[in-house]
């Protein structure tokens, strides 16, 4: 099987004229044969006569000028229509006449520019032909059979004509998908960014601007300013990943490297205790064990939790949040909740990317998300997430 796969491969890799040789080489040799000569295309009533110098001119014609039907359609049509004409006039009745509806299929699969002059030409070239057909015959062909081969020919053009237009609408499938598919990157590049440098920043100035009032307590201001330290550092770090989603070729990252970068539910700790250095009060709680396998579920989860923190720091700093993880056999639910002005996070970002690219996350892992104020002004953020699926 591999060194079939390998033969159709360097077939592929050779260039088209010669890919196109062996069936002009076939119909040369076939016309050659004694059982098939004078058995070939026959338009009018010329009796068949034997191959003699001409013969040899019209069955080059006919047969090598297949090399060029899809690198120069018209050429090879003109060629093999040429070639055709000799030998339906002189009578040879080869069966390299059947290179003609070859010759049109191709040259209405591969013509891009002129195809009306090219059938219009076509068409008119045909009557003197016919006409020398039929005066040079013994009056036994009628019209009709001269019409229908033309009608015969016809047909040959119509099926090249449509498989250019199933290529077409297949090349402009492969588009519509792709497109698609840049798209769908785009968007998920852009939540990635969104998560990633709003929640970064959004602590970095909260620490900081909480540094500017710790100049008299200098133990606080160095855990401060380390924690804006530490936070700069992971906001490298997961910008650099996503550069090298953006560019494969930006750095050399090993599976390991990968795995550290790439956020998962079991880093929630770590995000928890980064949004309480920021001056946030946070309470943690986790119920069950994560499962061995989650597929996407786990950087969904930990992007909501992201995200509502992030909101619970820019609009309602100081408020007492709750952040709670319980994980199922099936699903991961993640429910964060900031009392207080956190309501004012629902105005802010009910129009933004982060909630409704939360939301859009979650669908897609067919699972159940919202987020809203609660009676007591509170607003909590609550996501079902199934395990396993991809994003």
């Amino acid at each position: 099987m591999i060194s079939l796969q390998g033969a159709d491969q360097t077939w592929r890799r050779l260039d088209v004229t010669l890919r196109d040789l062996p069936l002009g080489t076939l119909f040369l040799v076939a016309s050659f044969l004694p059982g098939l000569r004078g058995h070939g295309t026959q338009v009018g009533d010329l009796p068949t006569r034997p191959f003699d110098a001409l013969a040899g001119v019209a069955l080059a014609l006919e047969c090598l000028s297949l090399v060029v039907r899809r690198r120069w359609p018209v050429v090879c049509l003109a060629l093999v229509a040429c070639g055709f004409a000799l030998d339906q006039l002189r009578g040879y009745h080869s069966v390299a006449g059947a290179t003609l509806p070859i010759a049109l299929i191709s040259a209405g699969s591969h013509l891009e520019q002129r195809r009306r002059t090219t059938v219009i030409l076509l068409s008119v070239a045909y009557v003197p032909l016919a006409i020398a057909l039929s005066r040079l015959g013994s009056g036994g062909e009628t019209p009709t059979g001269f019409v229908t081969f033309y009608l015969v020919l016809t047909l040959a053009w119509g099926a090249g004509a449509w498989l250019r237009s199933g290529r077409a609408a297949e090349a402009e499938r492969r588009e519509s998908v792709a497109a698609e598919v840049r798209a769908a990157e785009r968007t998920r590049i852009a939540r990635e960014l969104h998560d990633v440098v709003t929640h970064h920043v959004t602590a970095m100035v909260v620490q900081a601007e909480a540094a500017r009032y710790l100049t008299a307590a200098p133990e606080r201001l160095e855990r401060s300013l380390t924690a804006v330290s530490d936070t700069g550092r992971r906001a490298i770090t997961d910008l650099r990943h996503l550069l090298d989603l953006l560019n494969p070729d930006h750095g050399v990252g090993t599976a390991e490297a990968t795995r550290t970068r790439t956020p998962a539910v079991g880093r929630v700790g770590t995000l928890v205790e980064q949004t309480r250095r920021a001056g946030q009060p946070v309470d943690f709680t986790e119920q069950g064990t994560p499962p061995a396998s989650t597929g996407s579920a786990d950087l969904v989860a930990y992007r909501v939790v992201q995200e509502a923190l992030t909101n619970a720091l820019k609009y309602a700093h100081g408020s007492r949040t709750s952040v709670q993880i319980r994980y199922g056999e099936r699903e991961i639910t993640v429910e964060v909740g900031t009392d207080g002005t956190g309501s004012r996070a629902a105005v802010a970002t009910g129009s933004g990317r982060g909630l409704a690219g939360l939301r859009e996350r979650v669908d897609v892992l067919d699972g159940d998300f919202s987020a809203g104020r609660g009676a007591d002004g509170s607003f909590t953020v609550r996501a079902r997430i199934p395990l396993g699926g991809a994003l």
